[in-house]
């Protein structure tokens, strides 16, 4: 089973043996490291545990472990490894352990046991396999948490219909996808359903927003940087593109690129190659590239700040996700599912909309999209009292509606915070329309830096929309 896939060799599997025969430690490391794993060795169960317990240990992935050891022994270790690295792999390996043993070790969570002398086509086999496994269920209890966590949105709607319909045509090819959209509505949640439904599942979705990366940074962000390219950089650096091979690549606000990035983009998508900033060579990459954009491309390539050749590669397969405002009937239901998920990670009292609270959301053109949604629910449920959610428990956006009728109304706040925040959005906002969403202008004129408005924004739940 080789390591080398894809062109270039993949950063090694760290493996932890723990024995006490120096023969077996050699032999069995020799075995392994041939195979492209690294190895670390310890002789003793506290050394093993010592290990764990350093911040180095978290890169630590599989760990073969003798059952009879000086001091503590096996067993014990297992027991404790489980206790602190509960997503870990262990192989028992012994030479004259009972099935007694063996049972007991598989009920502390061994993943398997080995007999001395081990066979090492055996011991490799049983090496990927319980890799694998821990790959998988590391997969399926981040897909989970996603899930339960409200990441994924409800499709209610024709609109939401139609574009599933066309993810599911899309996902199994290796097309690329370009996704457009404003801000909010749900572009990073469909590239995630993308590779969750492609046969690169298995392997890493790495996401990048190119927008809040600094213009000096982005490039070693992408593509790696060696020890000493720069000031700061005091180790290497894999970037994005090889922490994503055999995945998917996802580029949000890929519009935000320099066209200096553009152009080493463009070369790393046609030559299936990458080079860390610094030098030390190219390196093979194998990843599905998916971007997204709230901006319009084509207008872009006209005023010469997206190359044209870029935009095709990219935009093989486009797909738009409709905002808010116009699937009116998604609202509603959304609202009431964020509810009810909200509720149950804070431990708080199932609540509902009332009838005005329901006219306030629909009212509203939802600037923000699914993410300006998310994030009212959050604060109602949070804040409010009762069964019931109100008008006043929608705060800025009641405060909104107010204003329309009266400049100088604003709603009742629990605390001076909430004030600030309101306030806050109320200028950010005006901002953004003065400067017709001109997010560098809108940085200068409050005094910020563009990154960390971005932030900012995000607090607070706007969404930074080009008008």
């Amino acid at each position: 089973m080789s390591r080398v896939q894809h062109g270039f060799m993949r950063a090694p599997t760290t493996i932890l043996l723990v024995d006490d025969e120096p023969g077996i430690r050699r032999s069995l490391g020799e075995a392994l490291k041939d195979e492209g794993y690294h190895v670390v060795k310890a002789e003793r169960g506290e050394q093993a545990i010592d290990l764990l317990n350093n911040p180095d240990g978290e890169g630590l992935q599989l760990m073969l472990l003798d059952v009879w050891l000086p001091g503590q022994d096996g067993l014990e270790t297992l027991k404790q490894a489980r206790q602190l690295r509960p997503d870990l792999p262990v192989v028992m390996i012994s030479g004259h352990a009972s099935i007694d043993t063996a049972m007991q070790a598989t009920k502390l969570g061994a993943f398997d046991f080995l007999e001395k002398p081990i066979d090492l086509d055996r011991l490799l086999l049983v090496v990927g396999n319980a890799l694998r496994q821990s790959k998988l269920e590391q997969e399926n209890q981040r897909l989970l948490a996603e899930v339960e966590g409200g990441r994924f949105f409800l499709a209610d709607s024709s609109a939401m219909k139609r574009l599933m319909a066309d993810v599911a045509l899309v996902a199994p090819t290796e097309g690329r996808v370009l996704l457009t959209g404003e801000n909010g509505s749900g572009k990073e949640e469909v590239a995630r359903l993308l590779h969750a439904q492609s046969s690169r599942r298995d392997a890493p979705f790495v996401e990048v927003n190119c927008a809040a990366i600094p213009e000096e940074l982005i490039e070693s962000e992408l593509f790696g940087h060696q020890k000493g390219a720069f000031t700061g950089a005091v180790r290497d650096q894999k970037g994005k593109f090889r922490e994503a091979d055999g995945g998917t690549l996802f580029l949000d606000e890929v519009g935000d690129m320099s066209l200096k990035t553009q152009a080493k983009v463009l070369r790393a998508l046609q030559e299936g190659r990458v080079e860390p900033v610094g030098g030390g060579g190219a390196v093979g990459v194998d990843v599905r590239i998916i971007t997204a954009t709230n901006k319009d491309l084509a207008g872009e390539i006209t005023r010469g700040r997206f190359r044209e050749d870029l935009y095709f590669r990219l935009a093989v397969v486009p797909l738009r996700i409709p905002p808010l405002r116009e699937r009116p009937e998604d609202i509603l239901p959304l609202a009431e599912a964020f509810i009810s998920r909200i509720a149950r990670q804070y431990g708080r009292p199932p609540r509902h909309l009332g009838p005005e609270a329901k006219d306030t959301l629909l009212r509203h053109d939802w600037p923000g999209n699914v993410r300006e949604l998310k994030n009212l629910m959050e604060r109602a449920v949070i804040l409010g009292r009762g069964s019931e959610i109100g008008p006043r428990d929608l705060g800025p956006l009641a405060a909104r509606h107010l204003a329309d009728q009266d400049p100088f109304s604003f709603p009742e706040f629990t605390s001076i915070k909430d004030a600030k925040d309101w306030f806050e959005t109320q200028y950010l906002q005006r901002e953004m329309r003065l400067q017709n969403g001109n997010m560098t202008r809108v940085a200068e004129r409050v005094g910020m830096d563009r990154s960390n408005l971005y932030k900012r924004l995000k607090t607070l739940g706007i969404e930074p929309r080009e008008s």
